[in-house]
């Protein structure tokens, strides 16, 4: 079992054209390492017109097709500026995205930790 940080990181001018944080291009994509995974968000840029959405998509079974399973909206400027999700068994087709509901663009950076 291995505690990984540097698997999954990025960072990006989030608009609205929801972006994939584990290949760090646009739109939603299939992720089968198979692991308990948090995301860790720095929204430190965000104020108080802004929000985005941070969601969490996965398969039932690999054959399956691919759904959210969380969501969260991160509006506001916050009092704690990085963001944790929780973690969650994923392995059979996910990926965790951010997208921008209303607002300026904002650059978030990212990580997304695993034990695998």
């Amino acid at each position: 079992m291995t505690i990984s940080v540097t698997n999954f990181t990025g960072s990006e001018a989030v608009s609205t054209t929801e972006w994939s944080m584990t290949t760090d291009t646009a739109g939603v994509a299939v992720n089968t390492t198979v692991g308990v995974f948090q995301a860790f968000l720095d929204v430190n840029a965000v104020t108080a017109a802004d929000a985005f959405e941070f969601r969490v998509y996965e398969k039932a079974r690999a054959a399956d097709t691919q759904r959210l399973v969380y969501y969260a909206r991160i509006a506001g400027s916050q009092g704690t500026p990085v963001y944790s999700s929780p973690s969650m068994i994923l392995g059979a087709g996910w990926d965790m995205t951010l997208d921008k509901v209303t607002g300026t663009d904002r650059t978030i950076t990212w990580s997304i930790r695993g034990i695998t």
